[in-house]
């Protein structure tokens, strides 16, 4: 495995205020050289690509700043999910009936034949083995035998 030159045309600058590793950038050890790949291995030589770094100090400016992107991104999400929850409050009264038959429909019901709970007791209760109203398979096919 030998650099072919062709991870040029992926050689990334470096960014302004984030880490290179932060910002989707991987380093192949190989070629020496960092580029923006997607991928896990280096389209030049094949070698697998870093995609964190190795140096203490580094790892865990790397760990703060994707704790922090993550708390962000919880924030913005409460948010949306507030402005959401406002607008769905005018609405729920409507709704308060409807919610409370689907969560009727959705309870498990006991089995007649095997007593075990199922959501859709009568579609089980159908192809139970325990139905006498069935007929086996064994009862009602005969088998020739070619001798």
């Amino acid at each position: 495995m030998t650099c072919k030159g062709i991870c040029v045309r992926y050689k990334a600058q470096k960014p302004v205020g984030t880490g290179r590793y932060a910002s989707g950038q991987r380093r192949c050890q190989i070629c020496e050289i960092f580029i923006k790949w997607e991928g896990l291995w280096c389209p030049c030589c094949g070698y697998r690509l870093r995609t964190k770094p190795r140096n203490l100090k580094y790892k865990a400016k790397l760990r703060a700043r994707v704790e922090a992107d993550s708390i962000e991104a919880k924030a913005v999400a409460n948010n949306q999910s507030e402005e959401i929850e406002v607008k769905v409050a005018a609405k729920s009264k409507i709704k308060t009936k409807k919610s409370k038959l689907a969560i009727k429909a959705k309870e498990k019901t006991p089995c007649r034949f095997c007593e075990k709970l199922f959501v859709y007791a009568d579609k089980h209760e159908n192809n139970c083995k325990k139905n006498p109203n069935i007929e086996t398979s064994q009862e009602s096919e005969t088998i020739a035998i070619k001798a």
